[in-house]
């Protein structure tokens, strides 16, 4: 890969991800600052990173979201860029400006994109202008309650009530009818604005049974090429939880079709940087629909990265500090395929109860098709602050079949001592006949989970 004309990368972020990036910079032969909260001092992130600096306080209000304390640690370390990796600061237009006002590098797309891509009822109106299938739905930001419930009822419970700003499931509702519906849109409006700091909702129909593909997209400001897709079905509280490259049920025709759309709402924005556009698949119709686009690299990013071949992190580096795409679409080939489950410290047979802790003992998974992205040392102690994701374990296989019983393998290697995490739920999943057969959807795994728990217990060695 061609040398990015930045010299020194400052991470306003923390965990595997600042592990990551510092990864993709030194191979572009960057030097790294770790910005870090006191919490965060002993992070491998800090330890492997060229250079380390305090930017406050364990919550992140005071660190890791305190933008003037980035900019200043950014100065006093002389770097000439900032990676805001993924969730805090990574969407935030406010931050993207902040940083560019400051004569910095800001890895990822302008302000101006983030704040357009990042309302989700405006990109929602950018998807139809270029010809990108949206799920029926309102038109924009609902401002009246009466005349969107009438909406509501023309589209068809039941109906999705979701925040026009930010994501990570905050704000949806679920109405099945009008009256549940005058019920629960102010609800959804109260939580958006105590999550994003804007009350703006809007309103899509349910598809029942859909399925989650993405693709990602990589921009240099004027053109665009993707990556293919990945499907994210299996989630929790619509958090994903297994993400897989490519979809498995997608024919040729629809996947050229869906990954052609990513790449002209991307292009119409004039995107740079890496990007995820997302979307629902019908498994009935065969139909899939714009939801929204994730300005950012994604947690989810290695198995793209495992079936091209590409490291999307440093793509997206060296295309800000002033590179262009590097391959044409016809270059990038898909080969295999790819799972990657995310390990979080949590007791899955617990309700998913966090449990930070200290890491005893720990053996990591490798060998042929196998990649454990992770921010784990024995002896660290885990601090509770944060988002309880400790890794993600990726495997590689030539077919579907080959790569879950790869996974099975990986997992069995794996051994952290010290806390529970959610690997006895993956080795549960990797028993389910449904999984194998990828007769799943979004709203699959919470059922599957209710009736499989002593399953999940067994798994952990736990007989509670």
């Amino acid at each position: 890969m061609d040398k990015s004309s930045i010299q020194k990368l400052l991470i306003a972020n923390r965990g595997e991800i600042a592990v990551r990036i510092i990864r993709a910079a030194r191979d572009l032969g960057i030097e790294t600052v770790q910005a870090h909260s006191e919490a965060d001092t002993e992070s491998r992130a800090v330890l492997m990173a060229d250079e380390a600096a305090v930017i406050g306080p364990p919550a992140a209000a005071k660190s890791y979201l305190n933008v003037e304390a980035i900019l200043k640690a950014a100065k006093d370390t002389g770097a000439d860029a900032i990676h805001p990796g993924y969730g805090f600061l990574a969407e935030n237009a406010a931050f993207a400006d902040a940083v560019a006002d400051a004569g910095l590098i800001f890895v990822g797309p302008s302000g101006d994109t983030i704040r357009l891509m990042g309302d989700k009822a405006a990109a929602r109106a950018e998807a139809k202008k270029a010809g990108v299938p949206t799920v029926p739905g309102s038109d924009g930001v609902i401002e009246d309650m009466e005349a969107a419930a009438a909406l509501a009822e023309e589209i068809g419970f039941p109906v999705m009530i979701k925040a026009a700003a930010g994501g990570g499931g905050r704000g949806i509702r679920i109405a099945h009818d009008a009256e549940e519906f005058r019920t629960l849109a102010p609800q959804a409006s109260s939580e958006a604005k105590a999550a994003f700091g804007d009350g703006g909702i809007y309103i899509e129909k349910v598809i029942e049974r859909a399925r989650h593909i993405e693709v990602q997209v990589l921009g240099d400001g004027e053109d665009v090429v993707h990556f293919y897709e990945r499907e994210c079905s299996l989630q929790r509280r619509r958090q994903k939880v297994w993400e897989e490259a490519p979809s498995a049920l997608l024919k040729e025709d629809v996947r050229r079709e869906l990954c052609s759309s990513a790449v002209a709402l991307a292009k119409a924005v004039h995107y740079k940087g890496a990007g995820t556009i997302e979307y629902l698949y019908d498994d009935e119709t065969g139909a899939f629909y714009f939801i929204e686009m994730n300005t950012r690299i994604q947690v989810e990013h290695p198995v793209t990265e495992m079936i091209c071949g590409v490291d999307l992190v440093g793509e997206m580096i060296a295309i800000a500090g002033g590179g262009k795409l590097r391959v044409s679409q016809d270059q990038i080939i898909r080969e295999g395929h790819a799972i990657e489950v995310r390990l979080n410290a949590e007791d899955p047979s617990n309700n998913f109860m966090p449990f930070p802790g200290v890491v005893g003992e720990l053996l990591t998974p490798d060998g042929p098709g196998v990649r454990f992205d992770h921010m784990l040392y024995p002896g660290y102690a885990i601090p509770p602050f944060y988002d309880s994701l400790l890794g993600k374990l990726i495997v590689w296989a030539e077919d579907r079949d080959k790569a879950l019983m790869r996974l099975k393998r990986a997992l069995g290697e794996l051994k952290i001592d010290g806390l529970p995490t959610t690997a006895p739920l993956f080795e549960a999943l990797l028993e389910s006949d449904e999984l194998r057969e990828c007769a799943v959807h979004t709203r699959w795994l919470e059922p599957w989970l209710d009736k499989n728990l002593d399953l999940i217990r067994q798994k952990g060695g736990s007989d509670e």
